[in-house]
Parts: structure tokens; sequence; C-alpha cells
């Protein structure tokens, strides 16, 4: 049936109003979707650490291999370690804690920062200051272990403990044994102000 004269450029004009619309519709999900795409692949660029190191300065709750769950303020974190202050339960404890015993961040920052925000040093030079302090610790390992004492000699790659109990000081008479423990077989180091 033919259109009455004049009605065909509206057609026309509705048929073309509505590709443009189509095409206006498939362009917002292709943007959407380059968007995505954008997102994920930068999101797959960010290291563990980094991720942590937007929480700086912020209450970070950790689960760990030995299945024990740490909070804390995060103070610091360097190539291998974190470093939680406890407000809390214990005020004025440190939790020194290996990055690759952490099992879980719990309700973790979305924002990541740079990679050089944290420290370069690892293990061996934070725990080279506690020994520098003789700093009584606890140390979790992750046979369940948890032991007690000083720190005497850091190696590259295991420490030496002078166990003693807490609160005694780092004398003969009170090192009740000496033992050797490799970075990889630690969990968290605790010590107090």
């Amino acid at each position: 049936m033919p259109l009455p004269p004049g009605d065909e450029p509206l057609r026309w004009e509705a048929l073309f109003a509505d590709l443009e619309a189509q095409l206006a519709a498939q362009e917002s999900l292709d943007v959407a979707a380059e968007i995505a795409e954008r997102t994920r692949r930068e999101r797959a660029l960010v290291p563990f650490l980094s991720r942590l190191a937007g929480q700086l300065g912020g209450l970070t709750t950790v689960d760990l291999v030995s299945g024990e769950r740490v909070s804390g303020e995060l103070l610091d974190l360097g190539a291998d370690w974190i470093l939680l202050g406890s407000r809390i339960h214990q005020p004025g404890t440190r939790h020194l804690v290996v990055s690759a015993a952490i099992t879980g961040v719990i309700e973790p920052n979305r924002r990541a920062q740079d990679a050089r925000m944290a420290r370069r040093f690892g293990l061996g030079s934070a725990l080279r200051t506690l020994s520098r302090d003789r700093a009584t610790v606890t140390i979790d390992d992750r046979s369940g272990k948890r032991l007690s004492g000083t720190i005497d000699a850091v190696g590259a790659d295991a420490l030496e403990l002078a166990e003693h109990p807490i609160g005694e000081l780092r004398r003969p008479a009170a090192v009740t044994g000496r033992r050797l423990i490799p970075f990889e077989a630690l969990v968290v180091i605790r010590s107090s102000d």
C-alpha cells in the first residue's frame, strides 16, 4: 500500500533515528566493555604488597597459615613482611608478619599504593633490627609452635633464637635452649615496646 504523499520522508527519518539509537547503544556497550577490560588488566598488574600499601596507617586484619587472625594498624611493610601495631588487645605490641604466611586480608582497602611506598629491605633486615635492640620476642612458626626469647643472630635465610621466658632478660641462667629457625618456617614475630 502506497504511503500518502508527504509521509515517506517521516518514515525514513524514524528509521534513521532508530538506527542511530541502536548504534549509540552499541557504542556505549563497547565503551563499558573496554573500561571493564582495562580495569581487569590494571588490577592484574598490582602486586599483593602494593594492595596492602594502600592500607598504611589504617586498621588491617590478616589471616595466617597458622589459622590465627592478627589485627592492628599497618605501620610499615617491606619486600616480604608487614608490621602491624596493636592498639586494642595488646597495646604496644608489634606483629612482624611474614607476607608468605598471610592467607588473606579481611576487608582490604580498594586502592593500591605504588610499590615504592614499601621499604625495599627484606625480612632479614627487619629481624636484624630486633636482634640489635635485644628485644624479647615471641615467634609463631608454621608447625604451630610458639617460642619466646631473644634473637641472637640473623643470617641470610635463618635466625638464631636464645630461648627464655617472656619477661626475663636474656641472661645465661635464663636461657633454656638455642634454636636455628629458617625464615620460611616463620609466621609472625611479636615484640613489645
